[in-house]
């Protein structure tokens, strides 16, 4: 593979992080603190979003499988098609529409479209992998090059979305007036912005979505552009396609898989728990309020630019070996929430970023592994590879709605009130243990499952000379 076509692949994948980093980092506080639903009504809409998504995954995957080969591709029509939806529903997303009783109901269904097109974008996308070329070598380069440039459209996304949004959630009555700083403030009930004001909060996140949906637009048009499908490359003429439920059913059976996918759902259910409440956690429970933006940027900045040396790193002592760097972060997030410090958050932000990187990277290069060694096994089938990657989108999206769902819930449960400057005390100790005792204990099971992942570097080499064989 080129460098230009690894650099057009990855640019491709960029947008989804983009507009995904946004809504992992601040959707939850604008649901609370700008349109003014309910904590309980937030947990619904992250959640029943992430499900649907997650619905949408093995769906897309089945209609994929089927899919005819045409003169751009298999997998390429769909990310193409999907696009202009998932902007108009992104947009759509961050409006306040003019009435209040339907707002729960607006947010739902725009969530739910977002998530369910990302997905059919998503799965197409990273199968494609497997379709660009047939050396291992190069398919772990275009991973890392994919990863690269997916932790800096994350970094996008929030950057814009936090340096454009953050006046939205700067309250001089919180920062001038530290003597009201208490819950009693709530019984000052919180405005509903006027929508025709230049400057409010709705109008803000507006123009963030904007900005955000011509970046979507740009990255596909450069992934269509620069980057040239192949046709299965291992499979005959009298092959045929695996059935998609057989093909399920074949992949809940593979060992490999079942562990890869065990492992990397609960560390990514961490991650988006760290993500989701982030923003929250400095601004109600780290005396962060104004520098939450900067933290954000910090973690991502990190992240993009450890990318290139975990994929050194795994290329030299294992991909298993590589997983010790998502537990970094275990320490220091304790550290932040026992001893609130704005040094200290600093660098628990640069650290972070360290072991998002491995989580991010880790599993998107393991799963072509595993898939390799599924067709080792399977010599007379193809088709499965969208299977594989439509069914581990799955379990990632459902395990990450369920803990966003239950963090939300929790908020709900101890008392959170949006537009007030001091939450009660149950809230805050909700939001600590949100940030750093339970993604420690989610981290600690995933590297555990883990451990027992068959797939090592000799057997790597023995399947790559195995495929070159049967090609």
């Amino acid at each position: 593979l080129s460098m230009c076509s690894k650099l057009c692949y990855a640019i491709g994948g960029a947008p989804n992080q983009v507009a995904g980093s946004a809504a992992s980092f601040f959707l939850q506080i604008y649901l609370l603190d700008i349109a003014h639903i309910t904590p309980f009504h937030a947990s619904l809409v992250l959640f029943i979003g992430k499900a649907s998504g997650a619905v949408t995954d093995p769906v897309a995957g089945f209609f994929i499988s089927k899919s005819r080969w045409t003169k751009i591709g298999r997998l390429m029509p769909w990310v193409l098609a999907c696009t202009p939806f998932t902007i108009v529903s992104y947009f759509f997303m961050w409006y306040l529409p003019p009435f209040a009783s339907g707002r729960v109901a607006w947010y739902l269904t725009f969530h739910c479209l977002f998530q369910a097109l990302t997905t059919l974008f998503q799965v197409p996308y990273s199968a494609l992998t497997m379709f660009l070329s047939t050396d291992q070598k190069d398919r772990d380069s275009a991973t890392a090059y994919r990863m690269t440039m997916e932790v800096l459209g994350t970094l996008i996304g929030a950057s814009l979305q936090g340096q454009i949004v953050a006046s939205a959630h700067v309250s001089p009555h919180c920062t001038v007036n530290p003597s009201l700083n208490t819950t009693d403030s709530w019984h000052d009930t919180p405005s509903i912005p006027d929508p025709s004001d230049p400057l409010s909060p709705q109008v803000i996140y507006m123009i963030a979505a904007g900005v955000i949906a011509g970046v979507y637009l740009l990255g596909i048009v450069v992934l269509f552009l620069g980057v040239k499908e192949r046709d299965d490359p291992y499979a005959l003429n009298s092959d045929r396609a695996i059935p998609f439920c057989k093909g399920l059913a074949l992949t809940m059976k593979h060992g490999p898989y079942v562990k890869l996918t065990a492992s990397f759902l609960l560390i990514s259910t961490a991650v988006q728990l760290e993500q989701g409440n982030f923003v929250l956690f400095c601004t109600h429970a780290a005396g962060l309020r104004n520098h939450f933006q900067y933290l954000v940027v910090t973690i991502l900045v990190s992240a993009a630019v450890s990318v290139p040396f975990w994929q050194k790193f795994l290329q030299r002592f294992g991909k298993k070996c590589a997983a010790c760097g998502i537990s970094w972060m275990i320490p220091f997030a304790v550290m932040l929430v026992t001893i609130p410090n704005l040094i200290l958050a600093y660098f628990v932000a640069f650290i972070s970023g360290l072991s998002i990187a491995a989580s991010l990277l880790l599993p998107w290069s393991m799963l072509p592994d595993v898939v390799d060694n599924f067709r080792l096994q399977n010599p007379h089938g193809k088709g499965h590879e969208t299977i594989f990657y439509s069914s581990y989108v799955f379990f990632t999206k459902m395990s990450a709605g369920i803990g966003l769902g239950i963090s939300a819930a929790g908020l709900e449960f101890t008392g959170y009130k949006p537009g007030i400057c001091r939450q009660s005390d149950d809230v805050i100790l909700t939001l600590k243990l949100l940030i750093g005792a339970v993604p420690a204990i989610l981290i600690l099971l995933g590297l555990f499952i883990l451990l027992f992942y068959p797939i090592t570097e000799e057997s790597r080499k023995e399947t790559k000379l195995a495929l070159e064989e049967l090609r």
